[in-house]
């Protein structure tokens, strides 16, 4: 439970009690400058396209380690993944070789989030990404079993990186490519899928496609049950408003006529 919730559920038993001390004085009534604070939503980072081109060469920059051989190749085809599919971390760290179909190019994504699955056909960029590591495992004679991690270290014979080491490596990468938010803070693994969001819906824009009708097949990817969810991830930046914008203009912009003012009726020139 969110502390946002909790404070809100605390409010309304603090209403209740108040409500009740009106015919029992003794009732109890909760403090409310004992409530949680409110929380501060995160503001979250869009990346523009021409940072995950800069992200996936520091990738060569890597060091592998006798734990993680493969360190560059992962986290290459990791960061792929993250800007292509928007997938949530855990979705990432929990795939197996046998959720990468190599004949269809999809992902399947098992029992995430409110336990649903879904299936994900992935972009060429997505595909040959993954493709690109799998061959590298086998001519390294890593193993590729069907159970074996999809983006692991060779630890313990083959391990998922935990969300912590996923993290501390993406980190590096940010600050080696001298990307920070406008406050000075490393973006967040979790802002590739917001971006992931934002970027569908400027290629929409600027494909001409009606971008309303095109929401719920953006939420069903994203793993969403509606739109609402979707919509949280929707952040208007410059490059929307602007697309936004010029869509009602062609639209809309006949309708609106300038505002005329009388001249000459003794105003302010």
């Amino acid at each position: 439970m969110t502390s946002g919730v909790r404070r809100n559920w605390m409010r309304i038993v603090r209403n209740l009690c108040l409500y009740r001390q009106r015919t029992e004085p003794s009732c109890f009534v909760p403090d409310a400058a004992q409530f949680p604070a409110l929380h501060q939503p995160v503001c979250p980072y869009i990346f523009s396209e021409d940072e995950i081109p800069r992200l996936l060469q520091a990738t060569a920059d890597l060091q592998a380690g006798t734990g993680s051989p493969l360190r560059r190749e992962t986290f290459r085809a990791a960061i792929v993944l993250l800007y292509t599919t928007g997938l949530r971390r855990g979705e990432l760290l929990r795939l197996t070789m046998a959720d990468y179909d190599p004949n269809e190019h999809t992902l399947l994504i098992r029992e995430s989030k409110f336990h649903k699955s879904r299936l994900l056909p992935l972009s060429g960029h997505g595909f040959q990404a993954i493709d690109g590591l799998l061959d590298v495992r086998r001519r390294r004679g890593f193993a590729i079993g069907a159970e074996k991690p999809l983006l692991g270290n060779q630890c313990g014979g083959g391990r998922a990186y935990t969300g912590e080491g996923f993290g501390s490596t993406i980190r590096a990468l940010l600050r080696t490519t001298g990307i920070r938010t406008a406050a000075g803070r490393l973006p967040r693994v979790h802002d590739f899928r917001h971006t992931f969001a934002v970027h569908a819906l400027l290629r929409w824009y600027h494909a001409g496609h009606d971008v309303q009708a095109k929401l719920p097949l953006l939420a069903a990817y994203m793993g969403h049950i509606s739109i609402v969810s979707t919509a949280y991830y929707l952040r208007f930046i410059d490059q929307l408003a602007g697309c936004a914008s010029e869509r009602f203009g062609q639209r809309c912009g006949a309708l609106i006529s300038p505002a005329s003012f009388p001249t000459g009726s003794g105003g302010d020139s």
